[in-house]
């Protein structure tokens, strides 16, 4: 893989979305999601788990488990591009953990070539405790950006382009972390936001 490449790539598309559509979906329109990402979730640390045992004894992330969870972050990006956060599009997310590359949002992480670091894995969670906690520390500051986001669309009828930049700045940066945390990444997570057009992808006239 080349080192350039940044393992863990999210992306979103702004796709043109309708000025007040997002009222719906959040309360309407997005819930035969809801119960589906509430479930997969219950599964996402017992996978976890799993695959940290797995780690200890073979050195590698189970292929199958390490597909499902970042499956089950991708949906849930998906489903964010959707409504709150993003409102970035008004086509309707797919029932898939797969990649769907022509979806105007995807999550993509490269599966680790060299084995896993088992020592790292022993305390993993304490030296990812940081970036928790400045995700965590953020999480204010995210609901307030959502909010004036959606009511900018609302009263302009477009996207703020600095409001949707620093948002999907966070959101990368909270998936690395998601990501490091879950074992399925040796590489600890940057400190930045990754703001900017050429980071976030296409923009619809």
């Amino acid at each position: 893989m080349d080192s350039m490449v940044e393992p863990v790539r999210v992306r979103s598309d702004l796709d043109a979305p309708s000025r007040r559509l997002w009222l719906f979906k959040w309360c309407a329109l997005a819930v035969p999601h809801y119960p589906i990402l509430i479930g997969l979730y219950l599964l996402y640390p017992l996978a976890t788990l799993a695959a940290g045992v797995a780690v200890m004894f073979i050195g590698r992330y189970p292929r199958p488990l390490f597909e499902f969870n970042v499956g089950v972050l991708r949906w849930s990006w998906r489903l964010m591009n959707y409504r709150f956060p993003m409102n970035s599009t008004d086509r309707y997310p797919p029932f898939t953990l797969a990649s769907v590359p022509d979806y105007p949002a995807d999550l993509e992480v490269d599966y680790p070539e060299d084995p896993t670091n088992r020592l790292v894995l022993l305390y993993r969670w304490l030296v990812g405790l940081p970036q928790i906690l400045l995700c965590w520390s953020m999480e204010p500051f995210l609901q307030l950006l959502c909010v004036s986001n959606a009511a900018w669309l609302l009263c302009a009828g477009t996207i703020n382009k600095g409001m949707f930049d620093l948002l999907i700045g966070i959101v990368r940066w909270r998936y690395r972390v998601a990501v490091y945390v879950s074992f399925m990444r040796d590489e600890y997570p940057p400190f930045r936001m990754d703001l900017g057009t050429e980071q976030v992808g296409r923009v619809a006239p």
